[in-house]
This record gives C-alpha cells, sequence and structure tokens, in this order.
C-alpha cells in the first residue's frame, strides 16, 4: 500500500479518536433524549440512514482524488468552540450541532473537497437526529395547539357535534378535552418530516420533487393531528370521557401516522400524474440511473 494510503489511514484513525474522545458525553446525552422523548425516537434510525447513504456513494468515492485543505481544519476547531461554548452555556444545542460541523471538518482536512460534496447530504440527514433548540420548540408548540383545536373544533362543528372552543381547549356537553403539548403534533410534524425527506430520496432522484414531498408533510401533518383530536372529542361525545385518554388516545396517534403517510405517498402519486418526467419508479435513484 503506498505511503499516501498509510498517512491517510493513521489520519482517519486519530480523527476518529479525538472526536470519540471530544463527544462520547454529548453523544450519550443524545441516545437518552432519543430513548426517553417520543418527538426524537427516530433519531436511532438517522445514523444508519446517513451510513447506508454513505455506503450507496461507495463507487463514487473510489474515484475521487484526495485533496486534503486546512479549511477542514480551520471547521474543527471552529466546531470545538461551540462545543465548549454550549458546554459552558449548558446549551445542548449547539453541543450537538457542533458533532456535525466536525465530521463536516474533518472529511475537508483529511479527505478534501470532492469527498464533502458526494457526502454533503448523508451529513445533512444528521441534522434531523438533533432535537429542535427548546426556544425554537417552545415557539412552534403553542401555534400548533391553537391550531389543532382549532382544526378539530370545526370538525366536530361539521359531525353535529356541539363544542365551544376557549384557547386550546374544546369543551363538549359531557367532557373537555385539553390539547396539551403531546398533541400539538409536533412528534408527528417531525417524524413526518424526517420522513418526508427520506421518502423523497429514494422515489424521485430531483431536487425540486423532494422538495415538494418534503414540505408537503407540514400541512399533512397539520391537518392528520386535527383530525385526530376531532376523532378523539367523537369518540369521547359518544362514549363517554375515558374513551380520550387510554388505548384510544394511543392509538388514534398511530392510525393518524399512518394515514399522514398515505396521504404523503398519495400526493407523491398525484406528482408522477402531473410531471410524468418524474422517476417515481421507487428504486434508489442511482440504481434508476445505471439502468437506462
Amino acid at each position: 500500500m503506498p505511503s499516501k494510503d498509510h498517512k491517510s489511514v493513521a489520519a482517519i484513525g486519530l480523527l476518529v479518536a479525538s472526536f470519540a474522545l471530544l463527544y462520547w458525553r454529548v453523544i450519550v446525552n443524545l441516545i437518552d433524549d432519543w430513548a426517553t422523548d417520543d418527538n426524537y425516537s427516530h433519531g436511532f434510525l438517522i445514523v444508519p440512514l446517513a451510513a447506508y447513504l454513505i455506503w450507496e456513494r461507495r463507487d463514487r468515492l473510489r474515484q475521487l482524488t484526495l485533496r486534503p485543505t486546512w479549511w477542514g481544519l480551520a471547521i474543527v476547531c471552529g466546531s470545538v468552540a461551540v462545543l465548549l461554548a454550549g458546554l459552558l452555556g449548558a446549551e445542548l444545542f449547539l453541543s450537538r450541532i457542533a458533532i456535525i460541523g466536525t465530521l463536516i471538518g474533518g472529511v475537508l482536512f483529511v479527505l478534501g473537497w470532492p469527498y464533502l460534496r458526494v457526502l454533503m447530504f448523508p451529513a445533512a440527514i444528521l441534522l434531523l437526529m438533533i432535537p429542535i433548540p427548546a426556544i425554537i420548540y417552545n415557539q412552534i408548540v403553542f401555534p400548533l395547539q391553537l391550531l389543532a383545536s382549532r382544526v378539530g373544533e370545526s370538525s366536530l362543528a361539521v359531525a353535529g357535534i356541539p363544542v365551544l372552543r376557549e384557547g386550546n381547549v374544546l369543551i363538549l356537553a359531557n367532557t373537555s378535552l385539553e390539547v396539551a403539548e403531546a398533541c400539538s403534533g409536533i412528534r408527528s410534524l417531525i417524524s413526518l418530516l424526517t420522513l418526508g425527506i427520506v421518502y423523497g430520496y429514494f422515489t424521485d432522484p430531483r431536487v425540486s420533487v423532494r422538495t415538494i414531498i418534503a414540505l408537503s408533510t407540514v400541512p399533512v401533518a397539520i391537518v392528520a393531528n386535527g383530525l385526530r383530536v376531532a376523532g378523539t372529542g367523537i369518540a369521547a361525545h359518544y362514549y363517554g370521557p375515558e374513551a380520550a385518554e387510554g388505548f384510544f388516545h394511543t392509538f388514534a396517534g398511530w392510525l393518524v401516522f399512518v394515514v399522514a403517510f398515505l396521504l404523503l405517498f398519495i400526493i407523491a402519486r398525484a406528482l408522477v400524474w402531473m410531471f410524468p418526467s418524474a422517476r417515481m419508479d421507487y428504486r434508489l435513484p442511482r440504481l434508476a440511473q445505471e439502468t437506462e
């Protein structure tokens, strides 16, 4: 093996060891969040998905020439500074986002820009495993609660069920339903957005179509969660307050997510009909292109 290859392997090994030493506590805390916060339980799937996307690009990576750049070291140093700021300021988002910055900088420093261009999408996918900062999360959740309660109120009124809404509380004849933070739809929105990005990637090679599929997850998640609130209200009206709790409430969450995915599938199929040139053949884009 050439000396250059030995140096590259040694540099990669040193980089991995340094990365593990710097971030092992941050990674452990991140995994703990995935395990305890249902909003981000999909985080366990993101790293294997990114690894698969890298493996999928293995032939392209073999054809590239090593062009290490000192810009990578600058990005690594900047990311370490962000890590320190996050640790000193007890800001989890900064310490976690520094992980991706360090990985990107390491690729540049050891391999170069050609490799980073090929690996940019797998690196971007890793952003989906990081919980939203609390300051942004809180700004999103309450409007979603109000929106879900409005959709639920309108749906119940259409179904002929008397309902009065006060903020995020729906008052029925025999009970009251509060659209709490857990019922705001943020959980399904985050998970469905992740699913939409991955689904779009595997169904069409064009960035425009993938973007439409990903963005469509936002209204789909909002409508689906509003219907969940309405369904809970209908069940409570006809079967009593206990129908809005326990198994039915949990089952309704899973059912709504399945319905949301079906709506996403319909949107993807509609794109096939409107744009017949799109390669929505449900194979990997790379494999689809190789068969031409």
